[in-house]
Parts: structure tokens; sequence; C-alpha cells
């Protein structure tokens, strides 16, 4: 089985904890995204934000009406800086299965190993707030579905310029989900297993899908 070496395309988790901030929104949510992607939602409360943070309750409450929206602004961002590097793969002078390989390649290598805060945030929050709060799940859903749509894509030029395998009777769309669930439960497990096991069948499942 190949296992792919460290690429740096996709690397938005690194890239968000690493932000300097510019004001105090987005020192706020810096600061928030580096403890709940460290410590899950439930177990950072307001307090911890503000005082890791060093900014007023006041100037939270300006920004925030409650936890729920902070959580909601932190993954609307995340999916933002998301997007923006999705677009950096798709605009690579390469054929199409190059790019659902870097992209794929860049899963495993930021998701193996220890989840800390620099990887896991969507991760960690598919698991603890699809039932907790309607306004993140629904957000969260909108990001999958944004990386979903962008896969599908990727697979139809494949098809169109010969690079990916076409298999009967499975439209792109379809593909694009059965890849990323598989990936997305793979994480989950990785992260309970503490095992790079679950990451690696499922790259060797979609290398092998796209003819590589």
């Amino acid at each position: 089985m190949s296992i792919p070496n460290t690429i740096n395309i996709l690397n938005t988790d690194n890239e968000l904890s690493n932000i300097v901030p510019s004001n105090t929104k987005e020192h706020l949510l810096t600061t928030g995204y580096k403890l709940i992607a460290q410590k899950g939602f439930t177990a950072v409360g307001i307090k911890q934000i503000l005082d890791t943070a060093g900014v007023p309750k006041g100037s939270f409450y300006h920004y925030f009406a409650s936890k729920e929206a902070f959580g909601e602004a932190i993954i609307s961002h995340y999916f933002t800086q998301y997007k923006q590097r999705l677009n950096v793969i798709g605009s690579q002078d390469v054929s199409a299965q190059q790019k659902l390989y870097d992209y794929f390649q860049n899963w495993y290598d930021t998701q193996q190993n220890n989840c800390d805060h620099e990887k896991c945030l969507v991760v960690k929050l598919s698991a603890e707030v699809a039932d907790m709060s309607e306004p993140m799940r629904m957000v969260l859903h909108a990001g999958y579905q944004q990386t979903i749509t962008w896969l599908a894509t990727q697979i139809k030029a494949g098809w169109a310029d010969g690079s990916v395998p076409r298999a009967d009777n499975i439209a792109a769309e379809s593909m694009a989900k059965r890849w990323y669930f598989a990936w997305l439960g793979a994480s989950l497990v990785a992260k309970i297993s503490q095992t790079d096991t679950p990451l690696a069948e499922v790259w060797l499942m979609t290398t092998t899908a796209m003819g590589r």
C-alpha cells in the first residue's frame, strides 16, 4: 500500500490556528477555535475563552449573541477558509485525478497520528454538536455539501479528461458522497482508536477507485 507524503495545499486548520488577530472579533474567533478544537465545544466556557483571549465580557457579546452563535461563526469561518484552499487545488494545471489525489493526500496527512487543535475542529464538532445545536449542525452540513460539490465537479472533470475511471451506474455526486462520508467516518474512528489504520484503508479504497 502506498502511503502519501506530506503536502500543505489544504492545511486550513493550521492556517486558521496561526492567524495573527487584526481586531477583537478575529482574536476571539482564533482563540475560541484553538480551545474548542482541542477540548470540544461543551468543555470550553465563555469565561475561559475571554480569559485566554484577554478580552472583556462585553466585547464578546458585542459580536456574538451566545456561545452557540460563537460556535456557528467559528465553523462558518473555517469553511470559508476551506473553500479558498479548494479553489487553490482546483486551479492547478494538472489532471482532475491529480487534484483529487492531492485533496485526499492532504486529508490523510492532517488527520493521522495525534488529532490536535491544528487538525480536528470539524471532525470533533461533527460528533459533538449534531444533536446539540441546530444552527451549528446546519452550518456544518452546508460546509460538508460545499466539499462534496467540489469533489463531484472534479470527478466529472476526471471522467471528461479520462484520468478517472468511470464506474457504471454511479453518478459523480454519489461517488463524491461515498468518498467524503468514508473519510469523515475514518477520521472519527482513527481518533477513537488512536491509530492510522482507518485512514490507510480509505486511502487505499479511494486511490484504487480513482485509478492510481
